[in-house]
């Protein structure tokens, strides 16, 4: 199992790099920590920044200082549980639009899966979700988290969008051939 972590301070900085983790994960509430996002860039590992609770201006300046790492930023709304009308999807295809050269994806911490599935439609290339053994446990993200049959649902269906979406091209399918010879007349236009 790769895992790696959200640190808060330099201190955790200098813990994490002695397990030699693969990447950094910068939450929400530290894209403005300067000195924070300066130790974790100069490690030279990649980061996936998470930009919640951020105006334009901020996220710049956070993409500006890490620019130089392989960068992935998570479009996310950091209420926890999200609520539907404040999840802004569309922001994944503003944030692919100011930074082509930085892979987008969205953390979600809405109820539900059917956000982060439309969320790799629109764009998402990572999708981070907050996994629990149950949602009703004590907890301040619980009701925001998904239980690991969410997971298997959500990981299935993100598998199946680009079968959904198919080709583009209209033809009639096989499994509608014996359909269409039952139910349509056979006068034609």
């Amino acid at each position: 199992m790769i895992w790696f972590a959200s640190p808060w301070d330099i201190p955790s900085v200098k813990f994490l790099e002695k397990f030699d983790v693969p990447c950094y994960k910068i939450a929400a509430a530290k894209l403005t920590d300067k000195e924070l996002l300066e130790e974790i860039s100069c490690i030279g590992k990649p980061i996936i920044l998470s930009v919640g609770m951020s105006t334009e201006g901020e996220i710049k300046k956070a993409v500006d200082l890490l620019k130089d790492n392989d960068l992935i930023i998570l479009h996310c709304n950091s209420s926890y549980p999200a609520p539907d009308e404040d999840l802004n999807l569309n922001y994944i295809k503003s944030l692919m639009k100011k930074y082509p050269n930085h892979i987008i994806g969205y953390s979600g911490h809405e109820r539900g899966i059917s956000a982060s599935l439309i969320a790799v439609e629109l764009g998402a290339k990572v999708v981070e979700r907050h996994i629990t053994l149950d949602r009703a446990m004590w907890g301040s993200d619980q009701a925001a988290s998904i239980e690991f049959s969410g997971l298997r649902r959500l990981i299935r269906d993100i598998r199946k969008i680009e079968l959904w979406k198919g080709n583009g091209i209209k033809k009639v399918t096989e499994s509608e051939e014996k359909l269409k010879e039952k139910l349509r007349d056979k006068s034609t236009l």
